[in-house]
């Protein structure tokens, strides 16, 4: 999705979809991880600084993902930003002691998704130092 003029420019309608669209592929990266062997912890963690849309856990680590959908494989490259980023980070540093315990080690990834290709899961996709 665009950011800026375009984006306010979309009506209601095409906001729902974009809306149901981003549910969705929220979902289908929650069956994908969790086929990986992934703990689905939570989903659509909402903080005043921003959303996180995926904890996961394996053992000793917890994971906030960003899942980033487009209907073209080719529009992926622009799915995801530092600025996008450091929202998810703002917000990780908010609720990360809800879900990570003493000693388990945290991290946040980004998976994209686009129709008929496999799931990119990019690991460590915030390295803020």
């Amino acid at each position: 999705m665009t950011e800026g003029p375009l984006r306010e420019g979309r009506t209601p309608e095409q906001r729902h979809e974009a809306d149901s669209r981003g549910r969705e592929g929220e979902a289908q990266a929650a069956m994908w991880l969790a086929a990986q062997g992934w703990k689905i912890l939570a989903e659509r963690v909402k903080t005043k600084r921003g959303e996180i849309d995926l904890v996961v856990r394996k053992p000793g680590l917890v994971v906030f993902i960003e899942v980033k959908w487009r209907a073209r494989a080719a529009m992926l490259g622009e799915a995801i930003d530092e600025r996008r980023l450091a929202r998810v980070a703002a917000a990780v540093e908010i609720v990360w002691q809800d879900y990570a315990s003493q000693g388990e080690n945290i991290r946040i990834d980004v998976i994209l998704l686009a129709p008929g290709r496999k799931p990119t899961h990019i690991e460590n996709a915030w390295m803020p130092f």
